[in-house]
């Protein structure tokens, strides 16, 4: 059975379209649920203008989808609360030269 956990694990190994950096250590995913194969997934972009807002969709759906169990992947973008780099981890800064 797949868990929050698992679905977390895949989307670390997404990277932003513009930035090296995991989408999770961004601070984009804001909550994620597993319910009977369905994985829910709450996120937002750096910008409600974000052009590659498409790409990222695709890109978590087809990668949480192979997951064990996943009959269906629902994206949800929010915008409140609204992202900033509060939100990116230690990682994420230093590797951005924030730190």
């Amino acid at each position: 059975m797949t868990t929050k956990n698992d679905v977390m694990k895949v989307l670390k190994k997404i990277n932003d379209p513009e930035i090296p950096v995991s989408i999770v250590d961004l601070g984009l995913i804001y909550d994620v649920k597993v319910e009977k194969g369905v994985a829910k997934i709450k996120m937002t972009l750096t910008t409600p203008g974000c052009p590659l807002g498409n790409i990222l969709d695709k890109e978590i759906k087809e990668a949480v989808a192979k997951l064990p169990g996943i009959k269906d992947v629902k994206v949800d973008v929010i915008w409140d609360p609204p992202w900033s780099p509060d939100r990116m981890s230690k990682e994420a800064k230093t590797k951005l030269g924030l730190r």
